[in-house]
């Protein structure tokens, strides 16, 4: 399975396209709410040491490393992206999944990093109710602090899982 144009259309609408200073020709990258430096539509920078940049202090590194500069290689970074975490999923799944729930479980990897807890509900077929609370009340958290929009993106991906 791939990510159809809705799950990509969801991972945009939450993840913004970044552009860290309008001042500037092109995009740029910005921090995300949890510090860490991010380009195009939400792809996490990592310095030399694999390690996410994170913080001001890290923003001239970021700049350099930047290799989103358009719209066409933000989507064409989304397009490489999606790849790895399409195929976690289906990794993961040990149950069929329809084409609203795939992409609803990419949209939530993309943004988390997956969650082994919620293939378990998913594989284990644990029910409308519990599966829909656990994506509405977990991961909605940066740094300790609830954010409105991890609030909306999860109760979107729930949504459309169970469309």
């Amino acid at each position: 399975m791939k990510t159809s144009q809705k799950g990509i259309n969801l991972i945009k609408s939450f993840e913004s396209l970044h552009d860290g200073d309008l001042k500037i020709s092109g995009l740029q990258p910005k921090m995300d709410p949890s510090k860490i430096w991010t380009e195009g539509w939400g792809r996490a920078m990592r310095g030399n040491d694999g390690k996410f940049l994170k913080g001001e202090a890290n923003r001239a590194l970021a700049y350099k490393r930047a290799t989103v500069k358009t719209l066409v290689d933000a989507d064409k970074a989304l397009a490489e992206d999606l790849i790895p975490r399409e195929k976690a999923v289906l990794n993961k799944l040990e149950v069929p999944v329809n084409q609203n729930q795939f992409d609803a479980l990419v949209s939530h990897y993309y943004n988390t990093g997956g969650s082994d807890t919620l293939f378990d509900l998913i594989n284990k077929k644990r029910g409308k109710e519990a599966i829909y609370k656990w994506f509405t009340e977990r991961y909605i958290t940066s740094d300790g602090v609830v954010l409105n929009g991890l609030i909306r993106r999860r109760k979107a991906e729930a949504d459309l899982f169970f469309s």
